[in-house]
């Protein structure tokens, strides 16, 4: 703006030729980017803006200025100049995007050539940048007829021209509409099927909007050069290619939040005419073609090569798309932002992405790991792809197919064993916290009952008197009438019990059922009549071996 010496012109005269109206008279308004003509009247003050299908903000090359981009926005259809889509920042390279050129067969412009050599001037890392017509070159040639066309080589310095060859909207129409009537087909034949699908050529228009974003994406990541994309109004082929080769460049568009800013980057701020195209209000039957539904189908097949690199999953895509068509909520009413401003649609109506992303959690790809290599950096593909890698969409366009026995999705299956993973380890945790308390306690309560026992230990096998030292005979009672004996008596039963134990618990060759000769079972066991055993007189021979056994334990 600091360029810009006169950014309002009073008393100016606007002449529309095209719906004979009397001269308009007005003030014009001269932006960085916009020539807006505001009329004077005070009852209507409505605004004409010289492009009403850009957004207010756009980002251009520090060198152009607005003298070079108000004229070369009068040398574009629909004056869409070149401006922004993508900045590649690993090589300072970028994707810009506009209308075709109004060339003719010899017409030029100036402000339009240095335009050019403003966006090659951005990037030092080459020398020259690509000029992607995405349009078959016949039909480009055609419109040269009608003073349009595409920019002459020997005019713009250091461009390297390219024809891409996607076919315009009709043809798009009818190859859905066939492809639609081969999916209705009522128990067809595999062969019947595959040659519908063949015949109406929707996967060969898919192959091309993939060509073409493929070659964009190499051209930017491993030549290091800028390219500029067009078609012939710069909204509907144009945002198709720059989306895809956004989302081969950038891992940040592979997310939830990364691809919505991605469809109102480049389709709702650009202008894509969603009312013209899907007919979502009373409009010409002719203006309606699926472009955005071959985008989202191309997403799908990279979803497809590669199942790890998304983080959203086929689901996500399918309520888009359903959304694009329902008119419930507000992202995709309208052809351009000014007309959304002008009918209040962001202040009437909800947006879809706050619905999507409040239930973000059916859109995840069970299969998306943030640390894998299909997530860092660019998806490398070869730059042409066999027609055999695309695939047909069935989870698209037989959604709705009622058969005996319904296949259930891949995507929905591994949803489900997820649900059904996580609730397990949920159960896993519970489980563990409660094994931790229980183990809790038992520590606690066998460390009590360890202080307890130590002084009777001390009291039973400290004596001086050798004499009154254990004996089996001792001990050949039973263990549980301690109150009829004394407190040392019971203290040194009660040593004896832990020694028990721990005999048990510690030395498998000293417990009770795997030798009867240690002695202890002895001291523990009744006779058959119920009373106490009286010691047998092998017990007697071997006293002298039970003693040590138990002073050693």
């Amino acid at each position: 703006m600091e360029h810009i010496r006169t950014p309002k012109v009073e008393n100016v005269c606007l002449v529309d030729r095209v719906s004979s109206k009397k001269t308009i008279l007005g003030t014009l308004y001269l932006t960085a980017t916009h020539v807006i003509f505001v009329e004077n009247a005070p009852d209507t003050r409505k605004e004409t803006w010289v492009c009403d299908s850009y957004p207010t903000e756009l980002y251009v090359p520090k060198s152009a200025t607005a003298h070079i981009i108000v004229g070369s926005s009068k040398f574009r259809s629909r004056r869409r100049f070149p401006a922004l889509s993508y900045y590649y920042k690993d090589n300072h390279a970028s994707i810009c995007r506009s209308s075709q050129p109004l060339s003719g067969f010899s017409a030029r412009c100036l402000e339009d050539e240095q335009m050019l050599q403003a966006i090659r001037k951005a990037n030092p890392g080459s020398d020259f940048i690509y000029v992607v017509d995405t349009r078959p070159k016949l039909n480009a040639m055609a419109n040269r007829a009608a003073g349009k066309g595409y920019e002459n080589e020997d005019n713009y310095s250091n461009i390297k021209f390219q024809f891409i060859g996607i076919e315009n909207i009709h043809v798009m129409r009818n190859s859905l509409q066939k492809m639609l009537e081969v999916c209705e087909l009522k128990s067809p034949s595999m062969s019947d099927f595959l040659w519908g699908l063949e015949n109406s050529g929707w996967l060969r228009h898919i192959k091309a909007i993939m060509d073409a974003g493929i070659f964009i994406a190499k051209a930017v990541s491993e030549e290091g050069a800028s390219v500029l994309v067009h078609c012939s109004d710069g909204w509907d082929r144009t945002a198709q290619v720059c989306s895809v080769a956004s989302l081969l460049l950038d891992p940040h568009y592979r997310t939830l939040k990364g691809f919505m800013v991605l469809i109102e980057k480049d389709w709702i701020s650009f202008g894509h005419k969603f009312n013209h195209r899907y007919g979502n209000l009373d409009g010409d039957p002719k203006e309606i073609s699926p472009v955005i539904d071959q985008f989202i189908e191309c997403v799908w097949q990279l979803m497809e090569q590669f199942p790890c690199a998304f983080e959203f999953n086929e689901r996500f895509l399918i309520h888009i798309q359903h959304h694009i068509y329902s008119c419930q909520f507000g992202n995709f009413l309208c052809n351009s932002q000014k007309e959304r401003q002008e009918l209040k649609i962001q202040e009437r109506t909800y947006s879809l992405w706050s619905h999507l992303w409040k239930n973000r959690a059916n859109y995840l790809n069970p299969l998306f790991r943030p640390d894998h290599s299909q997530t860092q950096g660019r998806l490398h593909l070869p730059t042409a792809l066999c027609n055999f890698m695309y695939k047909f969409w069935s989870g698209m366009y037989n959604r709705f197919e009622k058969g005996m026995q319904p296949r259930q999705s891949i995507t929905d299956h591994l949803m489900a064993v997820r649900e059904e993973s996580q609730q397990l380890e949920e159960e896993l945790e519970v489980l563990g916290e409660r094994l931790a308390k229980i183990q809790k306690v038992y520590f606690n309560g066998t460390k009590v009952k360890s202080k307890q026992s130590e002084p009777s230990k001390h009291l039973g096998f400290s004596t001086s008197d050798n004499s009154s030292a254990n004996t089996p005979q001792d001990y050949s009672g039973n263990m549980k009438s301690f109150p009829s004996r004394s407190p040392s008596q019971g203290d040194e039963d009660s040593a004896l019990i832990l020694t028990q134990d721990n005999l048990k618990s510690s030395d498998p060759d000293l417990s009770v059922n795997s030798d009867q000769e240690s002695g202890v079972e002895d001291l523990s066991c009744r006779s058959p009549s119920g009373g106490e055993r009286a010691p047998s007189e092998d017990s007697g021979k071997d006293r002298d071996s039970d003693e040590a056994v138990f002073l050693t334990a």
